[in-house]
């Protein structure tokens, strides 16, 4: 369904507590509307009861069916204009809308993208910055979609619980992320393979840096695009200091501490040499755990061949296969004929997960329901603030940021 039908769908549940007149405007529509969206009053006191076996019926909850109803003609006039489906959305975000206008996030379904045969091998798509925060976008919200390491971790346990399962693609396009988020997903990788012997193959699209890289190395074998991008493996934290600039406009923050170096970090003065050795230490342990991960997931690499690469830099897909970063140049579907290879299989479904109303033509569809990669939006960066990543709140990423 699209968005507009989607809204459409949504704005017949608002449309239920209007009266029903030809000749009413949007103008008058929105007036109808103004207790519930100024005044908090409830959506079950304002909502009207739709005569039975209308259009709307079944998309309405119980407690909005039943009796005196309204003429769908009159609604029609109304029904694609701009401004009401803002008013709509409007009653929507105020929360005077919250039950049956639009469905709660359900569990996982399989569904079959090419191959065949009996066994599967699985696609688990990681893409975007990689983050614990919930998805930000408004119909993220709408929907209860999770987060990133609850939907892979919800994504794998399926996995665990099939037999049929004998393989899995990690389809890695990220930059990074928090370090803490890295971990998570690493960690439930290796915690899969101590359930399931099965191979995993790390796939690494456009991005795979810092934290999109310490996640490939939980896999068995890495694959990487020919026009892919790894390395940048290293830590990073960024802080402004706006101090100068406040004090050319006559302002002045003061905080009141219990210790010296408890507003560290703080944008609104300048930092010490002791609180940069600070941080450098809390760095400094965040990377000796980098080394370790990428030293236990490539044991072709030794302990100074990894410190030599993790210099931050970064480094193209013929680069890195030079330098023993990953095993092989090649395409998705090169990763998912290894996955099988790996699994000892002649031929094999190719499986994706998604939740109900998702649509997975092929190998590369991107996977419906978390921030930046959902049917309606184009993928970007942003379930974690901009404040955030730039110094708002000091935050240590496993992430490129150039």
């Amino acid at each position: 369904m699209t968005l507009l039908g989607m809204l459409k769908k949504a704005a017949s549940g608002v449309l239920a507590i209007l009266p029903c007149s030809r000749t009413m405007s949007t103008l008058r529509a929105s007036k109808w509307l103004r207790p519930c969206l100024w005044k908090g009053a409830s959506w079950r006191t304002w909502v009207g009861r739709v005569r039975q076996g209308t259009f709307f019926e079944h998309s309405l909850p119980l407690t909005m069916r039943g009796s005196p109803g309204a003429c769908i003609g009159c609604w029609s006039e109304i029904f694609n204009r701009p401004l009401f489906l803002l008013i709509c959305m409007t009653v929507m975000a105020s929360g005077c809308v919250s039950q049956g206008l639009f469905p709660k996030t359900g569990p996982l379904e399989e569904t079959e993208v090419s191959g065949k045969g009996k066994d599967k091998i699985l696609i688990i798509d990681v893409s975007g910055l990689l983050t614990s925060a919930r998805p930000n976008d408004v119909l993220d919200r709408l929907f209860n979609r999770p987060s990133l390491p609850t939907r892979f971790k919800e994504e794998l346990t399926k996995a665990a619980e099939d037999d049929k399962v004998k393989g899995i693609v990690l389809r890695i396009n990220s930059p990074g992320g928090t370090v803490t988020a890295s971990d998570i997903l690493y960690h439930e990788v290796q915690e899969f393979k101590k359930k399931r012997n099965i191979p995993v193959v790390a796939c690494i699209m456009d991005l795979g840096t810092s934290g999109g890289y310490y996640l490939a190395v939980a896999s068995d074998r890495i694959v990487a695009h020919p026009s892919a991008v790894t390395g940048s493996l290293g830590v990073i934290m960024l802080t402004i200091n706006g101090s100068g600039l406040m004090e050319k406009i006559g302002v002045t923050a003061t905080a009141i501490t219990s210790g010296k170096h408890k507003d560290m970090g703080s944008p609104f003065r300048k930092m010490t040499a002791k609180d940069r050795a600070i941080f450098q230490s809390v760095i400094d342990s965040l990377y000796q755990r980098f080394l370790e991960v990428i030293e236990k997931g490539r044991p072709n690499l030794t302990k100074e061949k990894i410190r030599q690469l993790a210099d931050g830099r970064i480094y193209s897909a013929p680069q890195a296969k030079k330098a023993g970063l990953i095993d092989e140049i090649g395409y998705l579907d090169d990763a998912i004929d290894l996955a099988k290879r790996q699994a000892g299989l002649s031929e094999a479904k190719v499986i994706m997960y998604q939740r109900a109303g998702g649509y997975h033509p092929n190998i590369y569809s991107q996977w419906s329901g978390t921030g930046g990669n959902s049917g309606w939006m184009i993928p970007k960066l942003d379930p974690v603030s901009l404040a955030t990543i730039l110094g708002g709140t000091p935050a240590f990423m496993y992430m490129w940021l150039p």
